[in-house]
């Protein structure tokens, strides 16, 4: 069965052509207030920018979304930033959701243990880890990559998430705090790391010697060190 094209769609701001993964869909809600359509599902026209924070703030600055809906629209006050806040709360609640089909596994130890065994699908650190707790999980899973590179495992990819507080983790959670934890394999936890992925490229900071693919704690890569996007250290 050949391969279905993935649909793309042009960035209002750039005028470049991007697969929709890559972008993010703005929409007039009630009263002509802008608001991003977070899943694309929302009715009417819609507005399609480069998913990365600084783009949506260029494009309030530049007026695209007025040009682009032929029409005056009201802004947020923060579009950018209420964008960011809907990109978390989709992600927290396929966290949640992973949570309850026992797919995610809390506490240093057990991720630990996961990490060696190869049993996770991706490794989630909060944005205050300490050092050297954080760096006891990313070193494993460094070298479970290597590992599978030098057997010639090409397809082997576990992203390491750096994108919330231990905080924000926990609330949303119900928990204290949650400082590491893990995604284990199923349908509830890929959609999990799905939302990852497009809340890191949102927060991703271009420069111009990156690739346009993000690490997953919202630093570009450059080049050289592409191929290694989401696990580097």
């Amino acid at each position: 069965m050949a391969r279905r094209e993935e649909t793309t769609r042009m960035c209002a701001l750039t005028r470049v052509e991007k697969p929709v993964a890559e972008l993010i869909r703005f929409v007039l809600g009630p009263d002509d207030v802008l608001v991003p359509d977070t899943d694309a599902k929302a009715e009417g026209r819609g507005v399609w920018i480069s998913l990365n924070r600084v783009s949506v703030g260029e494009a309030v600055n530049k007026r695209v979304f007025a040009r682009s809906l032929k029409s005056e629209v009201k802004l947020p006050e923060d579009l950018p930033g209420l964008t960011q806040m809907r990109l978390e709360q989709r992600y927290l609640n396929a966290l949640g959701m992973a949570r309850k089909a026992g797919q995610l596994v809390f506490g240093a130890t057990k991720v630990r243990s996961l990490i060696e065994s190869g049993e996770l699908v991706a490794l989630i650190t909060a944005t205050d880890a300490a050092e050297d707790g954080r760096s006891k999980m990313v070193g494993p899973l460094k070298a479970l990559h290597y590992a599978a590179a030098e057997n010639g495992i090409n397809e082997f990819d576990v992203p390491h998430f750096e994108l919330l507080s231990s905080e924000q983790m926990g609330l949303a959670l119900g928990l204290e705090n949650v400082i590491h934890a893990a995604l284990t394999r199923g349908a509830a936890a890929q959609s999990a790391v799905e939302k990852a992925r497009r809340l890191a490229l949102y927060l991703a900071k271009p420069t111009e010697q990156d690739t346009g693919r993000p690490a997953v704690d919202g630093v570009l890569l450059p080049e050289e060190q592409d191929e290694r996007r989401e696990i580097h250290g």
